[in-house]
């Protein structure tokens, strides 16, 4: 094997070693392939475009089992970053590409499951909701006491009120 194909293979072996991936089928020009790549990037992902060949002797190198995916076409995979949902759901929402699997903790999903991945908050969401959720009983239960307490002094004021105009 040449050189700077060894050094590709070793950055893909390296690269498989992320929380996540998703393999894509594309057919973008170079102008849109940067497009996507700068999406991508925004989410913490790398987006890297590789023969089948390449990529199934990385997977094996890594110990990754890519069965079941189907790689037919134009492929590339997108290594998710930090919030692999995040990631996720840029790879469904785009028009460039189109999900063909994925690996997400050490199991291999469809295109159909990836598409549902997307689907599900990002961890900035689900930190969002269960702070709400710790919220909520604690905002009511105040709510409930100062409506009691206003009602009362509502009610002492009403009767000043009432004694005041009866002199």
């Amino acid at each position: 094997m040449r050189a700077e194909k060894q050094l590709l293979l070793d950055d893909l072996v390296k690269k498989f070693k992320a929380p996540a991936f998703v393999v894509v089928k594309h057919g973008m020009t170079a102008n849109d392939a940067n497009d996507f790549r700068r999406q991508i990037d925004k989410t913490g992902g790398e987006f890297e475009v590789v023969r089948k060949r390449v990529l199934m002797k990385a997977a094996e190198a890594a110990e990754v089992d890519l069965d079941g995916i189907p790689m037919e076409g134009h492929i590339g995979v997108v290594f998710t970053g930090e919030d692999s949902v995040e990631t996720t759901k840029v790879v469904c929402e785009s028009s460039f590409v189109s999900a063909v699997g994925g690996r997400f903790d050490g199991q291999v999903y469809l295109a159909a499951d990836v598409e549902k991945l997307s689907k599900l908050p990002g961890k900035d969401e689900m930190r969002a909701q269960l702070l709400g959720l710790f919220e909520a009983p604690q905002a009511q239960v105040l709510g409930t006491m100062e409506a009691l307490l206003t009602s009362v002094m509502h009610c002492l004021q009403n009767k000043v009120d009432q004694d005041g105009s009866s002199d």
